[in-house]
Order: C-alpha cells, then sequence, then structure tokens
C-alpha cells in the first residue's frame, strides 16, 4: 500500500506546474512594468496556465508624467496580446485615480467602459486596455494575474466545482457565478474579496483564476501554489483506464495514422473553403488520439468550450466524425468529413440565427477543430498560425474535459452565453489587430527548384503577399536555408522545405504528403526544376538525351499530374505556372534536348489547361531567358557550353545576352516571380493555357 501510495504521488510530482522564476534575471529588472513583462511571459510560457492570447497581468506603480508629476498608474496587459511574448509596448498604462471612482457606479456598459478607459491612458499609444481591465482595478492588491489553468478550469467546469474548491482551499476562496467580463464582473469580484479576509484567491466559474501579491514574484508564486494545490486534488482522483469513459478506439499506428491524414485533408480543406480558404494543420498528440478514442468523447465534445477565451478560435464544439479506424476505409472517411462538414455548416448557421444580435455578422460557417477517431485531430484557420492556435487551445479543452470528468460531469456555458462572447464586439476588436489580408493569403504554393534563384525569389515574392510556401528540392539544405531566412522574416512555418526529385514518381507522392500534412493542400504549383545541357545535335548522347526528358518533361508532367489530383479533390481551383524557356518556342543552337524538352513543357502546360478549366484550374507558362544570378544550371557546365556555342568567354555572356534583347536589359529572378505572381492572381482570373516572355525582347522567340 505504501509502495503504490508512493507511486501516485510520483505521477502526481509529474503533473505539476514547475515555477519558471529565475531570480538572477528578474533582480536585474529595475522597474514595476519590466518586472510585469518578465513574469507575464513566464505565465504564458506554460500552456497549462494560460491559454495563447488569453489571461492578462497587472502591476499598480508610480511614474511621472509630462508635467513630472507623481502619478499612480496600473499597468495591464494591452487586448490582443499573448502573454508568453508580450513586451513592454504591450501593456497599457491608465491613471488609478480616474478609474477608482467607477467602483461606486452600479453599472457600466462595455462600450461606456471602453471610453471611459480611453480618458484614463498615460499615453494614447499605448493599445486598448485589457477587456479584464477592471478587475485589476478594483482589487486592492499590487500586483495581479488572471489566468486560465487547466487545473483550475476543469474545477470550474465541474458540475460539482464549487463544493469541491471547498475541499481544496476551505475559506481562502472567492466563488463568483459565470458572469460575461466587464464592469459587472470586475465589481463582483472586488466585492468578493473585500467581503472576505482570508481570500487568497478567486474561482470564476467556467473561466478562471485571479491571484494576487504585495511583489511580482510573490504574485506569480501564488498563482503557481493555487494551481498546483488543484493539479494534486484532481490527479488523486484521475483513473486512467476510465479516462472519457475508458478506450473505445485505439490510435492506429502513426505511419498508418498520418498516411490517412494526408489523403483525407485536401477534402477536409475542400468542405471548409467554401466561403474563404483555410490553412489546414494535423495534429497526433498523445492526449489527442486518447481523446478521440473514448468512450465518452463524441457527447463530451459537444457538450461546449471549456473556457471563453477558446471560442472565437476553436467555435463551441468541435467536429467530431463517426468513424471505425480502419487503413482499408479511407473512402468511407472522405464520405463521412464531406457530410459531417456540410451538416456542421447548416448546425452552426442555424446556431448563429437563433442567437444573432442586431448588426451581427457570420463568420465562417466551417469547423476549427476536427476530431477523428484512430487518427487524430484537423485544425483549420486563415493561416499555419491560427490553425495552431485552435488546436492548442483544443488541448487545453481535452486537459479540462479530463480534469472535470475525474471530479464529476463536465459542463460549459449555455448556447446563448457561448454565442455572446463568440460575437461580443469587445473580442471581436482583437481579432480586427491582425494585418489586412493580402492577394495570396490563405493560399499554399509548392515550388519545384525552390533552392535556386527563380525558385526562392518566387517563394519569396508570394509569401510576401500571404502564401504559404513549400520549397521543393534535391538540393534539401539549399531549401532549408531559404524556408529559414523566410520564415525568420515573415514568421514561424510560412515555408516548409522538402525534398523532391521529380523524377521519382514515390518522392514527388512523399513530398506533397508532407506538404499536405503541414498545410492541408495546394493552390498554386510552380513546375521550376530544372538542368540544361548543351551539345551539337550529332555528339547528343542518349543519357543526355533522356535526362533533359526526364527532368523536364517526365519530371514536369509528375509533379503537375499530382497537384491536378489534389486540386480536383478539393474542388476549390488551382493555378499552375510552368518555367518554360525561349527555347520552347525558339530552336535553340546545339541545344537540341533542352529545348525539345522545353517545348514538350510549353505544350504540356495547354494540355492540362485544356481538361483543367472545367474544374477551376488554370496553367500557363512564363518562357524567360539568360537568368544568370543565382542559377546552378548557369554555374555549372552550361555557362560554358553556351559561350562556346557563340564563340565567346563565359564572362562576357551576361553582356551578351543583354545586347541581344531589343530592351537592351539582364533578365532577373525576381522578373520571373513577378510573371509567377501575376499568373498566380486574381489578375489574371481569366487567363490559362497562356505563355508568357519575360526575356527583355528576343525577336527570334516572339510567339507567334
Amino acid at each position: 500500500m505504501k509502495n503504490r501510495q508512493k507511486q501516485n504521488k510520483s505521477e502526481v510530482n509529474k503533473t505539476m506546474v514547475q515555477s519558471l522564476w529565475d531570480s538572477s534575471k528578474a533582480d536585474q529588472l529595475q522597474n514595476g512594468l519590466d518586472q510585469l513583462v518578465y513574469r507575464s511571459n513566464i505565465i504564458g510560457a506554460d500552456r497549462r496556465v494560460c491559454n495563447i492570447f488569453g489571461g492578462n497581468t497587472s502591476t499598480k506603480t508610480v511614474v511621472q508624467d509630462f508635467r513630472g508629476r507623481d502619478v499612480e498608474v496600473m499597468y495591464v496587459k494591452g487586448s490582443g496580446s499573448d502573454l508568453g511574448s508580450m513586451k513592454a509596448g504591450n501593456f497599457t498604462g491608465l491613471r488609478m485615480e480616474d478609474i477608482r471612482p467607477l467602483f461606486e457606479r452600479e453599472s457600466m456598459t462595455d462600450e461606456e467602459m471602453v471610453a471611459y478607459l480611453g480618458h484614463t491612458m498615460i499615453d494614447a499609444k499605448h493599445p486598448r486596455a485589457s477587456i479584464e481591465t477592471l478587475l485589476h482595478a478594483f482589487l486592492p492588491f499590487k500586483h495581479v494575474d488572471h489566468t486560465h489553468p487547466d487545473a483550475i478550469i476543469s474545477l470550474c467546469c465541474a458540475d460539482n466545482g464549487k463544493a469541491l474548491a471547498k475541499e481544496i482551499y476551505g475559506d481562502r476562496f472567492v466563488w463568483v457565478p459565470y458572469v460575461r467580463p466587464g464592469f459587472t464582473l470586475s465589481k463582483m469580484i472586488a466585492e468578493g474579496v473585500l467581503a472576505n479576509p482570508k481570500a487568497e484567491l478567486v474561482l470564476m466559474e467556467k473561466h478562471g483564476l485571479v491571484t494576487w501579491g504585495e511583489t511580482s514574484e510573490a504574485c506569480y508564486a501564488q498563482t503557481i501554489k493555487i494551481i498546483n494545490e488543484a493539479e494534486a486534488f484532481i490527479e488523486a482522483r484521475v483513473n486512467e483506464e476510465r479516462l472519457f469513459g475508458g478506450r473505445k478506439h485505439a490510435a492506429l499506428p502513426e505511419e498508418v495514422r498520418r498516411s490517412i491524414a494526408s489523403q483525407v485533408m485536401p477534402t477536409i480543406r475542400g468542405a471548409v473553403s467554401d466561403a474563404k480558404k483555410a490553412i489546414l494543420s494535423f495534429d497526433d498528440q498523445a492526449d489527442v488520439l486518447a481523446f478521440v478514442g473514448g468512450i465518452d468523447s463524441p457527447k463530451l465534445s459537444q457538450v461546449g468550450a471549456a473556457c471563453p477565451d477558446h471560442l472565437v478560435h476553436t467555435k463551441v464544439v468541435p467536429l467530431f466524425i463517426d468513424w471505425t479506424p480502419n487503413a482499408d476505409d479511407v473512402e468511407g472517411l472522405k464520405a463521412k468529413l464531406a457530410e459531417g462538414v456540410a451538416a456542421y455548416k447548416e448546425q452552426y448557421k442555424a446556431y448563429f440565427e437563433r442567437n444573432k444580435n442586431e448588426g451581427d455578422v457570420m463568420f465562417e460557417a466551417a469547423p476549427r477543430v476536427i476530431l477523428i477517431p484512430g487518427v487524430g485531430m484537423i485544425n483549420t484557420g486563415k493561416s499555419w498560425a491560427l490553425s495552431q492556435v485552435s488546436g492548442a487551445l483544443y488541448h487545453r479543452a481535452i486537459a479540462v474535459m479530463r480534469g472535470a470528468t475525474a471530479l464529476g460531469q463536465f459542463v460549459s456555458l449555455s448556447e446563448n452565453e457561448s454565442y455572446n462572447v463568440e460575437y461580443w464586439p469587445l473580442e471581436l476588436y482583437k481579432l480586427s489587430l491582425a494585418p489586412a489580408e493580402a492577394e495570396f493569403s490563405r493560399k499554399v504554393a509548392l515550388i519545384t527548384g525552390g533552392a535556386g534563384g527563380i525558385g526562392s525569389e518566387t517563394a519569396r515574392r508570394l509569401v510576401s503577399e500571404g502564401a504559404h510556401v513549400v520549397l521543393a528540392d534535391l538540393n534539401l539544405e539549399g531549401a532549408q536555408k531559404v524556408a529559414a531566412d523566410i520564415n525568420e522574416k515573415y514568421g514561424a512555418h510560412r515555408a516548409l522545405a522538402v525534398k523532391m526529385d521529380v523524377t521519382d514518381e514515390a518522392a514527388i507522392l512523399s513530398a506533397y504528403a508532407e506538404a499536405i500534412l503541414n498545410y492541408g493542400g495546394v493552390d498554386i504549383i510552380v513546375n521550376n526544376a530544372g538542368l540544361a545541357t548543351s551539345s551539337p545535335f550529332d555528339q547528343t548522347s542518349l543519357k543526355e538525351w533522356n535526362l533533359n526528358m526526364n527532368v523536364l518533361g517526365t519530371g514536369y508532367f509528375l509533379v503537375a499530374r499530382e497537384a491536378f489530383k489534389i486540386m480536383k479533390q478539393q474542388g476549390i481551383g488551382g493555378n499552375m505556372v510552368f518555367i518554360g524557356s525561349k527555347n520552347s518556342v525558339y530552336a535553340g543552337k546545339s541545344a537540341s534536348a533542352y529545348s525539345a524538352a522545353k517545348a514538350l513543357e510549353a505544350h504540356l502546360a495547354r494540355c492540362i489547361a485544356a481538361e483543367g478549366g472545367e474544374f477551376g484550374i488554370r496553367v500557363n507558362t512564363i518562357l524567360p531567358d539568360a537568368i544568370l544570378q543565382g542559377s546552378a544550371i548557369w554555374n555549372g557546365n552550361w555557362r560554358n557550353e553556351r559561350a562556346a556555342a557563340y564563340g565567346i568567354e563565359p564572362d562576357q555572356l551576361e553582356e551578351y545576352y543583354r545586347k541581344r534583347t531589343t530592351l537592351l536589359v539582364n533578365i532577373y529572378p525576381r522578373d520571373i516571380a513577378e510573371g509567377v505572381a501575376f499568373f498566380a492572381s486574381s489578375k489574371s482570373d481569366k487567363t490559362t493555357g497562356c505563355m508568357l516572355t519575360i526575356d527583355g525582347g528576343v525577336p527570334a522567340a516572339f510567339t507567334r
């Protein structure tokens, strides 16, 4: 028995939230705002403590105003920020002497509160203050944390949560019933704390935790302590074998579930993208697999959101697919997914109609979270980053349901309460802070030869207007470097590098599967992988001929064919841009194999365009010439071979090519990238089967 108790204690200790406070770092911070930033960042570093984009922190301090007077100021998290990454500029400073009188008011609308708080800011450049600013202001403590810990929300979302809280905290807590954040809730919390001299924390029903301290370190320590008291209480009652009602479906092997996901995600992407396209991500972490395989999970998942903060990103409920895991029934799963998404959208529209307020405009009705037994979770969003947000929040929901069902029954907000958070103007304001969408937002582009001059420049051009890109190249290291540069500039996972040999059908299938698992599908294909050889016709070997045909002919065919299949499965159109050559229409001297293959590409593109029209798939070709900058081809034997063909030195080639153009210009990778962007954009929506020359004007290659 003693050994069992030791084991249980050990297991509980593994789940405890660890303090991240580092005195050697914190003690170097001289002012209250810097310490608040530090405290906020370590709170946000552990999502078990606080949701992504959720929670808020504050500190009350004294600063000098613009006239040099000492003024008591409360710094509080600005709206739309994330505790884990926010900096000093993401906090708002408000004059406490202007805010304190509000406590005497009986009521205050959200609109009145926002307007009033705007007048109390010490700097008009600060962001709008958090929705829950008055919660912090009304409490008579120097430092306040409001968080959404898994363990606390489990307690607050259990039907017997208040009674259990007494077992954990005795008379040290204040319990407040669910009220949407704002003036009323803030006043309720302050009045509850003032009425209980022993209060050390506030439990917000179906919402979260409030803690405080006289120093920033004491406040953080109290937050961690209170969370772990609840965590220990819950873990002592968890029966792993009975979680979520016990296991109904085991997870399929990793390789199998990833294969299934890559096969069905284009179907999902098409189904959820009828109003606006979505980027998808796949998640098969252990907690997800346990949840989707649970006996009670189909019902549990439909109870409602685990926390109000989740609603804008996850909607009220996920789509749970009733499917028995079977690797041989992928087509059956596709059918269930299509039917499920369609039914979900109709149910969401009905939910909106039942609860809408005047002026409300419905979001996309498609699900943000899709759960598949044996396989995992698919998340949707307008970007990869936001699909990750919905996924991160659903991990928290799973943790809450795990804890709440170990304590009692999981309960959530009512339908109308949920709606009034999801469509709450103060919550929607946060979404308005996001950058405006651009031409290629919500679109995925796969570029072969992505490590090269044209490929890398095209990737940067498309990403600059919102695209997510997959850089496919034999040179994986080079593609990874380009992807890393793009991600550093534009944000995490905007670019993905994959290894692809365009002559290897299996490698192409593998690369597309990886692209789908990361983004859900593909909208734009840039067929750009290339090589070039030069030799007189009678000296052209079969090996040289086949090399050109395999890479430039068969390679373009295979890449385009698989893209065509995916685009048809998605059912939302698509674009293919082939990078041909002047030699596609011009008989290059001593380049019969290369020129013939390039001509094949151009005609293949027209053939695909003829078949793709009914599916909204457009295919166009760009004919560049003499792009020496950043080109692996021109840095190899091709430069010497072409120079020899023209009877000049290799270092004279660039000037030679410039002078033979009618515009007397050189052509660079960025010029081709602009052409790709045009063909892939809405500006050419009614153009397909077209060839565009970007060669400075070579009369012999004028199309006719």
